[in-house]
């Protein structure tokens, strides 16, 4: 009758590779014990030295100055003496002196202007005098003198009027404006020619016997 037995933990391949592990952890715990790994350690890896480097001394002396120019100063040549005391030539020439004598400025021609002022038309007389006497002013015994400043147009008409001075009396001064309102008068001239011409003429109320 076959009987079944249980392998050895030791036996075949992997009893071997087993037993090779044990050895191993039983090589490298001596070698802890007995101070070989620190022996290795200090072979392979070399002490390390640590030298101390002194400081360079500090150069306390300045640095040469630096080599001097010479000035190289420009040649100025010596001035050059003119004599100016030489002697003057004399000679009998005779000197023509050319003097330009500028003509005498042409007056300009006198232009007369002959002007004149607005007069009286014979053809159209002014509503003044005892005729044109205000009424009232008559029996008020009013009486003076109105300043009327009035614009005669080329062709004789009186274009506007104004009072300049009054007479004092407000019956006379509205009967000095009636008296030039729309009337004609000779116009001004100039050489001749009419023109338009503002002036001031007076006009007098005075009562007669």
């Amino acid at each position: 009758m076959y009987t079944y037995q249980e392998p050895s933990l030791f036996s075949g391949k992997r009893g071997g590779a087993l037993l090779a592990v044990i050895l191993l952890h039983i090589v490298v715990g001596y070698g802890f014990y007995s101070g070989l790994a620190r022996r290795v350690m200090q072979t392979v890896i070399q002490p390390v030295q640590i030298a101390q480097i002194d400081k360079p001394k500090q150069n306390d002396k300045p640095p040469p100055p630096p080599p001097k120019l010479q000035d190289i100063k420009p040649y100025v040549p010596p001035p050059e003496f003119v004599d100016i005391q030489a002697p003057v030539q004399q000679t009998n020439a005779i000197t023509v002196i050319t003097r330009t004598v500028a003509p005498p400025p042409v007056a300009a021609p006198v232009v007369h202007v002959v002007r004149t002022a607005p007069r009286m038309d014979p053809r159209h007389p002014l509503k003044i005098g005892q005729d044109w006497y205000p009424d009232a002013s008559r029996r008020a015994g009013e009486q003076g003198t109105c300043r009327v400043r009035m614009t005669v147009a080329a062709d004789g008409r009186i274009v506007g009027e104004s009072l300049e001075k009054s007479s004092g009396f407000p019956r006379l001064d509205a009967a000095c404006l009636k008296a030039v309102h729309g009337q004609r008068l000779l116009p001004a001239t100039v050489n001749g020619k009419p023109v338009e011409l503002t002036t001031i003429v007076p006009i007098t109320w005075r009562l007669t016997d």
